[in-house]
């Protein structure tokens, strides 16, 4: 027999399915940051962006971070050998020679990125406009779909490093909005602080337009009490950021990334799935 919670999900699944998302009015740019590791910045990153993707619009994930994690889990090649967001930012090479298709969901592509965007964080120290290289490379490959006759981006993601470094500042020039995911477990807003100080810093000097829009709880374990203090602590503290929808803790989120998925084309009907959908579409109603 299937069991009531077995129904009951696949329920809110269909239900989910079978919202309909307008398509912004303007391609929406994310930073998706935190200067903590392991707290589901590329989770978020991929499975928001494969949610939105599945619901129709068009979407880049931008692999920002040395480690590649987001270029893996969209099924790109990103090794040592393929151009990537460090020729970008340090060669000047177009957007466009450098993103390829996600081969699980249509209309999601992927700016990978590979070991070498490592260094890119000292070669960017000397050069000119060093903060804007990533502004300037995303509105010039705008301009090149439109050129092409292409339909213009609904939503890109930027997944940062977990640091605070030019990378993550090239992320925030580029950018209108912030989204942080923090984790439900203790010491969860440790270090929040200076992550917000550094986004009034790009404010002030760089990008007057960057707003911390949205902050997703992750790793959430009902079973604690620690976990709805954190959530409860957050939304205090940022009662208009924080998304209704939380992102549980997960195997199957955590699995897909091994198989070069995301938890959208893994395995849809898991609870990791249906929160990430839920989320997107939360934030594509936000706005």
């Amino acid at each position: 027999m299937v069991s009531a919670e077995v129904l009951s999900e696949k329920k809110k699944l269909k239900e989910l399915e079978q919202i309909v998302l307008n398509r912004p009015e303007k391609t929406r740019v994310f930073a998706i940051s935190n200067q903590k590791g392991g707290v589901g910045k590329t989770s978020t990153a991929v499975n928001l962006a494969a949610a939105l993707a599945t619901k129709g619009m068009n979407v880049l994930v931008i692999d920002s971070d040395p480690q590649g994690n987001a270029s893996t889990a969209l099924g790109i090649q990103h090794g040592s050998d393929v151009r990537s967001v460090y020729d970008v930012l340090i060669d000047e090479v177009p957007l466009s020679d450098v993103i390829e298709p996600c081969p699980d969901v249509e209309k999601l592509w992927c700016a990978p990125a590979n070991i070498d965007l490592a260094g890119a964080e000292i070669e960017l120290v000397s050069m000119v406009a060093r903060e804007n290289r990533l502004r300037g490379a995303i509105q010039e490959y705008e301009q090149w779909r439109q050129d092409k006759g292409l339909e213009r981006l609904d939503y890109i993601f930027i997944d940062c490093p977990p640091s605070l470094g030019l990378l993550t500042v090239n992320a925030f020039v580029a950018a209108q909005e912030v989204l942080i995911p923090i984790q439900c477990e203790y010491y969860a807003l440790e270090g929040l602080s200076q992550l917000l100080k550094n986004i009034q810093m790009i404010q002030k000097h760089l990008n007057a337009d960057l707003v911390l829009s949205t902050i997703l709880l992750t790793m959430y374990d009902g079973r604690t009490n620690l976990a709805s203090q954190v959530a409860d602590e957050v939304r205090a503290h940022f009662p208009n950021e924080v998304l209704d929808a939380v992102i549980p803790r997960s195997v199957r989120i955590s699995e897909a990334p091994s198989y070069q998925q995301t938890v959208i084309s893994y395995d849809v009907s898991s609870t990791g799935s249906r929160a990430y959908i839920e989320a997107a579409i939360e934030i594509a109603k936000r706005k």
